[in-house]
């Protein structure tokens, strides 16, 4: 990486990128590596995670670039947060919990709001779950998952209500973040969930594709439906 980013020889495309510019590639090897995790594929994940291990690399160099740290420093502080968070495999000490160590490590540094550190470029379904527990361990969180469920109904009638599409977008989004929330409370994830939810959509609109042939695109939707139900049937027969 330091001959690419070599202003002389390296590589043009590669020393003209910063931080800003590379983030994007980073987000989507990450994404690249939950989708070979997701397919099983063991090969690609081994690719993949390589993919994402030159995104580490690369904004290591630039900042080494910039004087800021390099690829050992991250190595280092790496190493030593797995050590301080877990006293009980590495040292003498108890464990207080990984979610408690975290709060500690937090409270004594700058970040002194519970919602500080939630990053902004998480996928907006993760963000809004990080935002729920951190509210939660400060008390702010239903008992149980009851409050939850009635929250989705009652931001399905605001919905329902929603007298503009700007207000439409609002309780959209309220009824997104209460679905997240009733997911967190039953242990279930909603990133993980609805990436389940896309694949077996995507299986199964392939599947409705290879029944109707060339003129899929052509036949009704009352065809439409009787094929999705004909492939629905047909994996719930293969499942047994």
């Amino acid at each position: 990486m330091r001959r690419l980013r070599d202003p002389e020889n390296g590589c043009p495309w590669d020393v003209q990128q910063d931080f800003a510019s590379i983030a994007p590639y980073t987000i989507e090897e990450a994404y690249e590596v939950a989708d070979a995790i997701e397919r099983r594929d063991l090969p690609a994940l081994k690719d993949e995670l390589g993919d994402l291990l030159l995104q580490v690399v690369y904004h290591s160099q630039m900042a080494s670039e910039a004087d800021a740290f390099s690829i050992d420093d991250v190595i280092s502080a790496i190493t030593h947060k797995m050590i301080r968070r877990h006293p009980h495999v590495f040292g003498e000490g108890e464990s207080a919990g990984w979610e408690n160590i975290k709060a500690a490590e937090r409270a004594s540094s700058s970040q002194h709001g519970a919602l500080e550190g939630v990053a902004l470029a998480l996928p907006a379904l993760k963000r809004a779950e990080k935002l729920q527990k951190r509210a939660a361990r400060v008390g702010f969180d239903w008992p149980d998952a009851n409050g939850p469920r009635d929250k989705v109904l009652e931001e399905l009638q605001e919905l329902d209500e929603a007298a503009s599409h700007d207000h439409r977008i609002e309780e959209y989004g309220d009824l997104l973040f209460a679905m997240v929330n009733l997911g967190r409370h039953l242990a279930v994830d909603a990133e993980s969930a609805l990436r389940h939810a896309n694949a077996k959509f995507t299986r199964r609109f392939q599947a409705m594709e290879t029944l109707g042939g060339d003129g899929f695109a052509d036949l009704s939707l009352e065809e439409k439906d009787r094929l999705w139900m004909e492939v629905k049937v047909r994996e719930k027969r293969d499942a047994i």
